[in-house]
């Protein structure tokens, strides 16, 4: 009997911290919510107001050192409560309460029930807060390099409209060296083909007379005429130009 009450006055205290440790973690969550809260509406105003820079980033990082506070404090709550309901199911379990078991199963599920929602809670609490901070975080950078870009512009964008020019200038004479370049590649082929058609023609003009020696000394003579006419054109034409001087100088 004396063993029976002492594992009733156990499990009477047991429930008393869990109750207690579930009022702590309401309270811890109700105040981490509110914290993250304050962090994003802190955030869309720095947004808003890029004057007041300073004061935000201050509180920001006030933030930051209480979400890390603020998230230690919960977890060991958390764990303090995981260990009195293992506590809670290991008298559950013995003989001197068999009778009270059913009752005393559904109390602990109920303990249970209220560890698990204060878990997913929390967990969800801080995932929302790592991601929105995250996204801020890359946000102010992004910020942070268009205004030092703007800063700059001036000079900045003086360059980069010199570098363009240049590069242009640069892609323009490369086309032309290209250009050139294939025209004079065409050029080549087409003299190289036109060589070797006038090869091909004389190959077949000397097979030809090499094969008809009349037509060869046709062509020997046609030669020796074109000669002759026009040794005699050059004749005429120098005694031409020897009277011409002569009734000049006359």
């Amino acid at each position: 009997r004396s063993e029976k009450l002492d594992t009733f006055r156990t499990m009477f205290d047991l429930r008393k911290q869990a109750r207690q440790l579930e009022n702590e973690l309401d309270l811890k969550l109700v105040s981490f919510s509110k914290l993250c809260t304050s962090y994003s509406s802190s955030r869309d105003g720095r947004r808003g107001d890029s004057s007041s820079d300073t004061t935000p980033l201050l509180n920001n990082s006030t933030q930051d050192r209480m979400f890390e506070t603020m998230s230690v404090e919960i977890e060991q709550l958390l764990a303090k409560l995981t260990g009195v309901n293992d506590k809670m199911a290991e008298y559950t379990s013995t003989p001197a309460v068999t009778s009270l078991n059913a009752a005393l199963m559904h109390t602990l599920q109920r303990h249970r029930d209220i560890l698990q929602d204060y878990t997913h809670e929390f967990h969800k609490t801080k995932a929302n807060f790592l991601a929105i901070r995250e996204r801020e975080d890359l946000l102010g950078s992004v910020r942070k390099d268009i205004e030092t870009y703007k800063s700059g512009s001036g000079v900045n964008n003086r360059r980069t409209e010199l570098f363009l020019k240049e590069h242009e200038h640069l892609r323009n004479s490369d086309r032309l060296m290209d250009d050139t370049i294939s025209i004079a590649m065409a050029t080549k082929e087409n003299m190289t083909s036109q060589r070797g058609l006038l090869k091909s023609i004389q190959s077949r003009v000397n097979t030809l007379a090499n094969r008809f020696p009349a037509i060869n000394n046709l062509i020997q003579r046609i030669n020796l005429r074109k000669r002759r006419d026009s040794l005699i054109l050059g004749g005429v034409i120098g005694i031409c130009t020897v009277l011409l001087l002569l009734y000049a100088f006359h």
